[in-house]
């Protein structure tokens, strides 16, 4: 498994746009959600604006500055998916949402890349100086819940969401890294 996070560069537009086609394509199929959110708010076809519209550098009311990288496939240049890692919790991602957000491709699921890139963001968090990191999955997404413990999530507790799903609320502990 050759895969790094990167930031997202002209040079990867054509395999953003197949990544994008292909995780729409399955969500109307199978309407399966679409996380993170971020890589979706925006139409890639405007490829400028979607990358400077892709991260929040300056706080809101209601966003925190945040990163975004995708995962590459260094041997097949192809983008597996992406993660979007929030520097701070402000009080509605504490309730729901947390650090991360992520999601990888659904033609690559089930091979460990889910796995892989909260890994690799974990060490990105380690460098923004978060060393308590909170991330939220729906109950019945088994798939998601496993890539949090993999990672040393430890589960705090459930509730339910505004939609009326269960939520799940795991902490990974990286001040011992």
């Amino acid at each position: 498994m050759n895969v790094k996070l990167i930031k997202l560069t002209k040079e990867y537009e054509k395999q953003l746009g197949e990544m994008i086609d292909e995780w729409r394509a399955d969500q109307e199929r199978n309407h399966t959600n679409r996380s993170p959110y971020v890589i979706f708010k925006n139409d890639y076809h405007d490829f400028d604006f979607y990358l400077e519209d892709l991260e929040t550098k300056e706080p809101t009311d209601r966003k925190v500055p945040d990163s975004v990288f995708f995962l590459l496939d260094t041997d097949r240049s192809r983008l597996l998916g992406a993660v979007n890692i929030r520097h701070y919790l402000n009080d509605a991602l504490l309730f729901s949402g947390g650090h991360i957000g992520d999601g990888i491709r659904p033609s690559e699921r089930g091979k460990g890349y889910g796995t892989e890139i909260i890994r690799l963001a974990l060490v990105e968090c380690k460098k923004l100086g978060i060393d308590k990191v909170l991330m939220t999955c729906d109950k019945d997404n088994i798939a998601s819940a496993k890539t949090i413990i993999n990672n040393g999530g430890a589960l705090e507790s459930e509730f339910i969401n505004e939609d009326g799903e269960i939520e799940q609320r795991y902490w990974i502990d990286l001040s011992d890294e």
